[in-house]
This record gives structure tokens, sequence and C-alpha cells, in this order.
């Protein structure tokens, strides 16, 4: 679909599957080139990482556990700028190899949160891996460790990420049309 209309609101293609895909395999091949020996955990940010991060897991072929913590920071189609935990970490994380799997990175407050909880729990080291990254609109000072694709400050939705609940299970991803 070259078009999608969510909500009250008009999408256009903005990233092909095929591309989406061959992104996260590039992803995935310095990922196991990188944390080879350091059985990593990842943890994934639900909602919005569920299908980036079921992808990108099926590529990483080193030994590492999956888990999931789950934080909201969205009100239709900007940030709130206030997270709220809903459900936490449960594995311990002392002295591992932590990737936290984000849908996108764009102001950096959530990845920020993130980063200052876990460092508590006395990680070994704490990586990012995105989808999607928006340097433009970058305000805290964080570098994403492992990048699928840089895209500029644009709402988007489509392969996870959401306009108000709606618009998570599109295989591409689309840009908002102003």
């Amino acid at each position: 679909m070259k078009k999608v209309r969510i909500l009250d609101k008009d999408f256009e293609l903005f990233i092909e599957a095929d591309t989406i895909q061959e992104s996260i395999k590039r992803l995935a091949v310095n990922i196991n080139n990188d944390l080879k020996g350091k059985n990593p955990i990842f943890i994934a940010v639900l909602n919005g990482s569920f299908m980036f991060a079921g992808d990108l897991m099926k590529h990483v072929n080193i030994p590492s556990e999956i888990t999931f913590v789950r934080i909201a920071s969205y009100k239709g189609i900007s940030s709130t700028l206030d997270l709220k935990e809903v459900l936490g970490l449960n594995e311990d994380i002392k002295d591992r190899t932590v990737v936290i799997v984000e849908d996108i990175v764009d102001t950096g407050h959530t990845i920020e949160k993130l980063i200052s909880q876990f460092e508590v729990l006395e990680p070994k080291e704490i990586k990012i891996a995105t989808l999607l990254f928006k340097p433009k609109a970058l305000i805290k000072d964080i570098k994403p460790d492992y990048v699928a694709l840089e895209i500029p400050n644009d709402f988007i939705v489509g392969f996870g990420l959401d306009y108000d609940g709606f618009g998570r299970n599109l295989q591409d991803i689309y840009k908002i049309k102003m």
C-alpha cells in the first residue's frame, strides 16, 4: 500500500518491508560479531519493539536471552516526556551485557530512563539497539550502539510503531502526511 489512513491521519509509504528486513539482518551481523562470547541479555521495550525484536532475534546466532519491559511515552503523535513503567524487569542482569532493544530513538528520554534504572542493577555493560534513529530529534546525550535505519524527524507508524495504538501491524513503515 502506498497510503494508509489511521484514525484521523493520512500516512504515506516511507520504508518498505524488504528494506527493513535487510537492515535488521545487517544489524544482527554486527551484534553477533561484537557480542560473541558475552552471553548478552536482550531487553526489548514494549509495545513498539515487538516486531523488531522478534525479527532481530531470528538472526542473532550467539548464545543469548531475551526479556521484555513495557513503558509508554507517546500520546497521539508527540512524546509526553512522562515515562511510566508498566511491566518491569524480572531477570538478574548483574555482571551481564545488556542490549536494550528499542523500536525508535528520538529524544533519548526513554533510553536515558532505562539506562538509569538498569545501572542500579550493576550490569557489566549496556548497549542500545534500535530499528530507527532520529538524530535531529535527540536532546539527550545518548548514542545507540546499533542502528538499523536513520530517519528524519517525521512521525511514523508501522512495523510495531503506532498512532494511538493503531498501525503497529503494518509490515512497512509510513510517515505522516502534513
